[in-house]
């Protein structure tokens, strides 16, 4: 008996004892491109217990027990089960394979030959974060094989795009002129690769052809005459996918010039923190890619940061690129909550950068946010003469969108349009580095603006004519030499390239003139336009034998042309463009080819599999 009340005591504490937690971290990534899964799902095995994936791939959840099962699973990968032992760092590397786990679909149109218009859009939803929820009524687990969608019956996200009318052929002999806007935006192609990337079809209208094939980087020559900014090239050749047209390229290289040779940047950052930013994707991503951007300016540079949610406010004045540190930790100390106040932080950051400005130097607001504007002035018509206005005062504009599932492409795309500016979609920390590191005088130092193209087609060797993509940047013939008329932007180092298919006159007359190009831009501090013309021949190359340049923006264009399952893609498939575009890689150190050619096999995928459910 004595013995028991001496041990007593020692069950007790025992008793009393803390449970011991144990830390797991690690990253999930890709395992062919090594990118990471932001909001990846982790699940300790038979439990609820759980987290997602940040901005960089990143996790981190604790148990009580020192070894676990870990359950990781990724829209469009397949899962996978990891044993891990606390104080082991993981990397977990998820596969993209015939098993599509939880796809969901919302607002399916009846009518399934066509996705996405406005008024019946197709949307992916955000993978959801654990304890996972039972599956909704349009929600699917997949197998090789299976049906692959079916319609909900209410939409619950609210992701914005601008209905695009495709161009069609013009007869020569209606119309032998065409007038166009130069485009350097390229939001849509990371936009499409999100959607590939979790397991879905882009709607059609987020796909635009131009922005797609300006995503890559062309090996045009460079500018070499000082008295003009840029260089022109045209190519003719066979078209891949329609024996019986051409296709012509006109590309563009604007002058490089050395980061160190740059003008001072006033750069005023316009962050949106309203509750919509909420989620790995959207904030912490944003902060870390300006924090990229932060580490590349000079001294010589300044930075502001306005705030928007419910109401805007400074919270960094102008502060030098020398110091890193305090402008990192203003970036560190944002938190996402409120509604989105978005025209009085725009009116906000342009009073500041016009308090600030700096003549002769690149003066800039930078706009991050999912366009989801609701408070004050909202629509994209207000928002576009808000803009427009704010444009007269020499300050340009670039908007980066962040996060899915509320994204607002269509005003995004207006704010960039109109304000001088361009738009790129970030959906991952390394495609923050392309446009904000790699690109950075493209993307934020103009070299010229308002640059216009006029082609001017021989009926006598062209009997039809139609531009691939940049429907959003048509001009009326008569704008071309209208000085008043705004146009598109070219950064320094950037190439830009247009494509035409053309139907030849094969009854006509023989000429040695195709087309005559035109292009008329101005100084970026000047309002006196410049105009360029030259006669482009008739001579045309095999595909086979036409250059890389051109054998790769067409592999892209009829990618474009599949995923909007346009009526002019004639004889195109996954299959003949995967090949095209493998030939034509060409140099890649990026890998940013390599990985299309990754995403046009998923898209074959997937549309195999939409094509098995009809």
């Amino acid at each position: 008996m004595k013995s028991w009340i001496l041990l007593f005591p020692v069950f007790l504490l025992l008793a009393s004892a803390p449970t011991k937690n144990h830390e797991f971290t690690g990253k999930v990534i890709d395992q062919a491109s090594g990118e990471p899964l932001i909001g990846a799902n982790v699940l300790i095995e038979g439990t609820s217990q759980g987290t997602v994936a940040d901005f960089d791939g990143s996790f981190s959840l604790s148990s009580t027990d020192s070894c676990l099962t870990l359950v990781v699973s990724y829209t469009g990968y397949e899962q996978q089960k990891v044993s891990a032992c606390a104080g082991k760092a993981l990397t977990i590397a998820l596969t993209a394979g015939p098993v599509l786990d939880e796809v969901v679909v919302v607002g399916r149109s009846q009518d399934r030959s066509r996705r996405s218009r406005r008024a019946d859009k197709e949307m992916m939803v955000s993978p959801p974060p654990p304890p996972p929820a039972p599956p909704a009524p349009a929600v699917m687990r997949m197998q090789a094989g299976t049906t692959m969608r079916r319609p909900a019956p209410e939409p619950t996200n609210a992701e914005g795009y601008a209905e695009i009318k495709e161009n069609d052929f013009i007869p020569t002999s209606r119309e032998h002129i065409s007038t166009f806007s130069i485009d350097v935006d390229a939001a849509s192609y990371s936009n499409m690769r999100r959607f590939l990337n979790e397991g879905q079809l882009p709607p059609m209208d987020a796909v635009r052809s131009e922005e797609m094939i300006n995503y890559f980087q062309y090996s045009y020559p460079p500018a070499t005459s000082p008295e003009r900014p840029f260089e022109v090239t045209t190519e003719l050749a066979a078209c891949p996918w329609n024996d019986k047209s051409q296709l012509l390229l006109v590309g563009m290289r604007a002058r490089q010039i050395a980061r160190e040779n740059l003008p001072p940047a006033n750069f005023v950052f316009l962050l949106d923190v309203s509750g919509s930013m909420n989620g790995p994707d959207r904030l912490p991503l944003l902060i870390e890619s300006i924090k990229l951007l932060t580490d590349n300016l000079r001294p010589e540079d300044h930075v502001s940061i306005v705030v928007y949610a419910g109401a805007s406010g400074t919270v960094l004045e102008p502060t030098s690129g020398a110091e890193k540190t305090k402008i990192k930790e203003a970036l560190s100390n944002l938190r996402a909550g409120g509604s989105t106040a978005g025209a009085a932080g725009i009116e906000q950051a342009y009073r500041l950068a016009e308090a600030n400005f700096v003549e002769g130097g690149n003066n800039r607001v930078i706009l991050a946010t999912d366009g989801d504007f609701n408070v004050g002035v909202s629509d994209v018509g207000g928002l576009e003469a808000l803009i427009t206005k704010k444009r007269e005062s020499g300050i340009f504009l670039s908007v980066l969108g962040f996060g899915r599932g509320n994204l607002q492409d269509e005003k995004m795309q207006t704010l960039a349009d109109k304000g001088n500016g361009n738009h790129a979609y970030i959906d991952r920390l390394s495609e923050a580095r392309k446009v904000l590191v790699n690109e950075f005088g493209g993307t934020l130092f103009a070299v010229a603006k308002d640059v216009k193209i006029q082609m001017e087609f021989n009926p006598d060797y062209v009997a039809s004519y139609r531009l691939i993509g940049y429907e959003n940047r048509l001009m009326a013939n008569e704008d071309f030499r209208d000085d008043t008329k705004d146009a598109g932007e070219l950064g320094a180092g950037h190439t830009i390239t247009a494509l035409y298919e053309l139907v030849p006159n094969y009854t006509a007359a023989a000429t040695d003139v195709c087309s005559i190009v035109r292009l008329r831009y101005k100084e970026p501090d000047g309002e006196t336009a410049k105009e360029l013309g030259f006669n482009v021949s008739t001579q045309a190359n095999s595909f086979g034998q036409s250059s890389l340049n051109l054998r790769w923006a067409a592999a892209v264009a009829e990618f474009a042309m599949l995923l909007r399952e346009s009526e002019h893609k004639a004889n195109a498939t996954y299959e003949h463009c995967e090949n095209i575009a493998r030939q034509a890689t060409g140099r890649d150190p990026s890998g940013y080819r390599q990985e299309m050619v990754r995403l046009i096999a998923k898209a074959q995928q997937l549309s195999a599999s939409m094509a098995a459910e009809k």
